[in-house]
């Protein structure tokens, strides 16, 4: 399984920024938990801690993609170092705020100004392998690698964060946070030999949006936000009715684990179907695999289905992406594959507000029919509209 990986971390440069990347990205699994175990302590809201994490999510999602194109226009360093900083004030406020119990408005303030400053840096790593490897068979095994990060970090994070915030201190989970993302995103920002060059051109200088395969993965990725979103709250909440709250994290923590085996799979297979037939079936076993949990009511018995669950996130998302790579002009590929970011980031938002909403009404277990919905929506999107992910090198297999 690890010989499509070798080879990849034999360039000059490459490990520090992996390394760099990784640890930046730690927050990214984080800070919505952390967020809302923090304010559902203090208040004893669901709702209210769905809305505050909600309102971080919408501020990233509508960022991104501006973010994204002055990284086009001026490069990775220039831009997140600056922005880096503003986060890490800005969660500090939130904190402080918190703490000191300030008004109601101020939390949804400091939210806001710490999910616009966020930094999407699963797209700017996934951005220096393109530059790296573009044209190259590795580029497939790279964005696998990247998936798998990824899920390594939704495994280890809101274990972390459950424990650290349930065990030692409700703040300790969003400082662990905090440092992560400010050392690890400024010591992604100093690896300045594998950063991509700033390509100014006069053609198709519009948004990536435009592109309607570009739009149409946006809308999905949308609809899987928010199963993303809702499912995290509504663990949480699972566990917490089943008198187990500390043991949400491990079951979020089961979820990725799903999606890091799949991804390590996925990426040390050599496909021989188009990457269109590959997002459709991807999306089709991501929906079925959550049906499962509507039916359970036993936290021991959640674990495993949970991971099932899990299975076809990596494989859908590593499509995704090389999709993005594959329809994107490369002078706007920064920007292509923020909007990933700011669709999964709106349907989080979305997913965590209506999520804690159904969760205060009808329970948790009945809640779950939501994500199942938000994941139907999905498959009909891109079955739907998957003539438009025809991409130019795999025309004639699409």
């Amino acid at each position: 399984m690890v010989g499509p990986y070798r080879g990849l971390f034999s360039m000059p440069g490459v490990k520090a920024f992996v390394i760099a990347g990784f640890i930046g990205r730690m927050p990214m699994s984080m800070l919505g938990i952390g967020i809302i175990l923090l304010i559902e302590t203090l208040t004893g809201s669901y709702a209210m801690a769905g809305a505050v994490a909600a309102t971080v999510n919408i501020s990233y999602a509508v960022a991104a993609p501006l973010t994204g194109r002055l990284v086009d226009r001026f490069g990775q360093a220039r831009v997140i170092v600056p922005l880096t900083l503003t986060q890490g004030a800005a969660l500090t406020g939130l904190m402080l705020c918190a703490e000191f119990r300030a008004p109601v408005w101020a939390l949804f303030a400091t939210g806001v100004a710490t999910g616009a400053s966020a930094v999407s840096l699963g797209s700017l790593v996934r951005a220096r392998w393109s530059h790296l490897l573009a044209g190259s068979a590795k580029l497939h095994a790279a964005f696998s690698f990247e998936s798998v990060a990824d899920e390594v970090v939704f495994v280890a994070g809101p274990a972390l964060v459950t424990a650290l915030a349930t065990m030692v201190n409700p703040y300790a989970g969003l400082i662990v946070a905090l440092v992560c993302t400010v050392s690890g995103t400024l010591a992604f920002a100093m690896q300045r030999g594998t950063e991509p060059p700033v390509r100014r051109s006069d053609r198709h200088s519009g948004s990536p949006i435009t592109i309607p395969g570009v739009a149409l993965l946006s809308c999905v990725f949308l609809a899987m936000g928010a199963v993303f979103g809702s499912l995290d709250l509504i663990t949480v909440a699972f566990a917490d009715e089943h008198g187990t709250k500390a043991a949400a994290g491990l079951l979020l923590a089961a979820v990725a684990s799903g999606s890091l085996v799949s991804g390590l799979w996925y990426g040390a297979r050599q496909w021989k179907i188009s990457l269109r037939s590959r997002f459709v079936r991807a999306l089709g076993v991501f929906a079925a695999g959550l049906i499962p949990i509507t039916l359970i009511g036993d936290v021991r018995v959640m674990a495993p289905a949970l991971f099932l669950a899990g299975l076809a996130i990596s494989p859908t998302i590593i499509t995704g992406y090389t999709l993005i790579e594959r329809l994107v002009p490369a002078h706007l590929l920064n920007e292509g594959m923020s909007w990933v970011s700011t669709a999964i980031g709106f349907g989080v938002a979305l997913g965590a507000w209506a999520g804690g909403r159904l969760t205060d009404t009808f329970g948790a277990s009945n809640a779950y029919g939501f994500s199942v919905a938000c994941a139907m929506i999905a498959v009909v999107i891109g079955v739907g509209g998957s003539a438009w992910l025809r991409t130019p090198v795999l025309q004639q297999q699409s």
